[in-house]
């Protein structure tokens, strides 16, 4: 049984509690070391219940938890001659689509089946319809600004794919977009337009670092041609990055295929 008795059951009930409403938070166990099996929960705000033996193994898991729990993924963390297992669960992550054209609705469906949720949003009711994106999770007739505050806000875990061809539109949303926390920027249009496009957010004070996480033309060079290959091509990009790849051939790429997790680098304390 763990040292915390009752309380490691309620840290654990909490726990599970996230888990069941696809909630995003961190389970910290000592699995070697001393205190074996102390607990500390962290939740998404950073607060934290419970605690691993003393305050500096307390503030690293409490580091390491927020980490992982956006990079989403469970891991082992030596701390010194300490063991600590860092447990995450996460909701699907959320892809933001402005612009209610044609191949949205194609890479909405991309979306969904590759486990992400996906929204449209366009200030134009005629095209933002219900019945054109039936794998979207909620279509959203207005402004950017307006969509953002109905989501909740952009985390760490949104992708945005800014689709219109209207600087109005376009500008509205990376203008938001491209000074929040938002995992990946993206926005359709020729080098020639992104010029332009560029002139017009540093007008309205966007940073360079700010418009170095813009990619633009959005997504992978698939030389795709129609809606479905577009959708690829965009989705693509936003996987690869959201694994920290470069979207290369495989058969050109060196080291694992894929992710292997386990301890990590060692943790200074």
């Amino acid at each position: 049984m763990s040292g915390n008795g009752g309380k490691g059951r309620s840290i654990q009930g909490e726990y599970a509690s996230i888990a069941r409403e696809l909630g995003r938070g961190a389970m910290v166990t000592v699995i070697r070391g001393a205190n074996l099996g102390a607990r500390m929960l962290v939740r998404v705000d950073g607060s934290t219940e419970g605690s691993l033996g003393s305050d500096e193994l307390d503030r690293v898991g409490a580091s390491q938890a927020d980490e992982l729990m956006w990079a989403e993924r469970s891991e082992a963390v030596p701390v010194g001659d300490t063991l600590l297992f860092v447990d995450v669960v996460f909701p699907a992550p959320r892809l933001v689509i402005f612009g209610a054209i044609d191949f949205a609705a194609q890479l909405c469906t991309l979306a969904r089946v590759s486990g992400w949720v996906p929204y449209v949003s366009d200030p134009r009711g005629f095209f933002a319809r219900r019945d054109r994106f039936p794998d979207a999770e909620e279509v959203f007739v207005g402004w950017p600004d307006k969509t953002f505050a109905a989501l909740g806000g952009i985390d760490r875990a949104t992708s945005i794919a800014v689709l219109t061809h209207d600087p109005k539109l376009d500008d509205a949303a990376l203008e938001i977009a491209l000074r929040s926390e938002a995992a990946y920027v993206g926005a359709m249009g020729s080098h020639r337009m992104q010029a332009k496009r560029h002139e017009r957010l540093v007008a309205k004070g966007i940073t360079d670092e700010e418009l170095a996480r813009l990619a633009a033309p959005i997504g992978l060079d698939l030389g795709a041609l129609t809606p479905e290959e577009t959708a690829l091509s965009i989705m693509s990009e936003i996987v690869a990055l959201r694994r920290g790849r470069p979207g290369g051939r495989l058969s050109h790429a060196s080291g694992r295929i894929h992710e292997v997790t386990g301890e990590a680098g060692e943790v200074a304390a």
